[in-house]
């Protein structure tokens, strides 16, 4: 485990924006609570809470990584009419307590899902 710092800086707050994803034309997740979590100078991820995800599209797999600012993440993959997006979703069921406002949050891969940020006025 690491601790983020000024070499790796990490921030997760409350993003100011309406965060839908769509898979094609459905809707898999629409919130006005997500997180933005900024790590070091990749661009910010959205991490959306599981109550705001359409979770009869969500198939969990065996997929895990380990991420060492943050912990093991699990994965879904999303099942459309198209076919199936694999691994298209992450999440850290338990992560480090430097991030612990993402658990029960859901991100995506944004070449895998549209994911929109409408600011808030």
């Amino acid at each position: 485990m690491k601790i983020p710092g000024p070499d790796h800086p990490i921030t997760v707050e409350p993003a100011k924006a309406r965060v839908v994803v769509r898979a094609g034309e459905k809707i898999i997740a629409d919130t006005t609570s997500a997180f933005a979590l900024k790590e070091a100078s990749y661009p910010a991820v959205y991490y959306i809470p599981l109550a705001d995800a359409d979770e009869s599209v969500l198939i969990a797999t065996d997929t895990h990584t380990t991420c060492p600012y943050k912990g093991e993440a699990s994965y879904y993959t999303i099942r459309t009419d198209e076919g199936d997006l694999t691994d298209a979703v992450w999440y850290y069921p338990e992560p480090y307590d430097a991030v612990s406002p993402i658990a029960g949050h859901l991100a995506f891969y944004p070449d895998k899902v549209e994911i929109v940020a409408i600011e808030e006025g």
